[in-house]
């Protein structure tokens, strides 16, 4: 008897080592992978409920930017605190929103706050009712551009409170809520 030893390895042909070590490393390879898929799952910013969603802006002042950073330039700002904006698209802390005009562009969530409100539009005054019922008395008047608290939406008429005055308004007559939108 020899005592050269003989390493089991060299005689093993080149495919099978590559797979016995696939194989006896399979389980920590696929539990590193599953780690990982979880992980990376976890660190994705999930968007806010309900996107697209009607949003007001938080303060006195806010910036609309080009993208999402500090970094991107100035669009417009607004100086309206409650102002409805619409939000449809989120990126990590940063909301897009788009104005009853149509302009498109970027804030920071710390911006915005849910609080629900709409902008009368049209060029004329807009009828506060009683009641959401097209015969109901009327208790106010609201010019275009009047921002209100939004409180209920029926299918024709939303009850809003403006300025100490609670009434109901035809949707037509509102930026801020849709159409079909029916709440208490």
């Amino acid at each position: 008897m020899s005592s050269h030893r003989i390493n089991p390895l060299e005689k093993r042909p080149p495919g099978r080592i590559i797979c016995a070590a696939m194989i006896s490393d399979s389980p920590r390879i696929l539990r590193a992978a599953a780690i990982l898929a979880a992980l990376v799952l976890l660190s994705a910013e999930t968007p806010p409920p309900n996107v697209p969603h009607y949003a007001s802006i938080r303060r006195g002042e806010a910036n609309l930017r080009e993208g999402p950073s500090y970094s991107h330039r100035i669009l417009w700002i607004y100086q309206h605190k409650d102002y409805p904006v619409k939000i449809i698209a989120s990126y990590d802390a940063w909301r897009r929103v788009k104005d009853s005009d149509g302009t498109i562009g970027w804030m920071h969530r710390t911006q915005l706050s849910d609080r629900r409100t709409v902008l009368f539009i049209g060029f004329t005054k807009s009828p506060l009712r009683r009641a959401g019922d097209p015969k109901a008395a009327i208790v106010a008047y609201a010019q275009p551009g009047v921002v209100a608290r939004l409180k209920a939406c029926e299918p024709q008429f939303c009850e809003v409170e403006a300025a100490g005055v609670d009434g109901w308004v035809d949707k037509r007559n509102i930026w801020g809520v849709e159409t079909g939108e029916v709440f208490q």
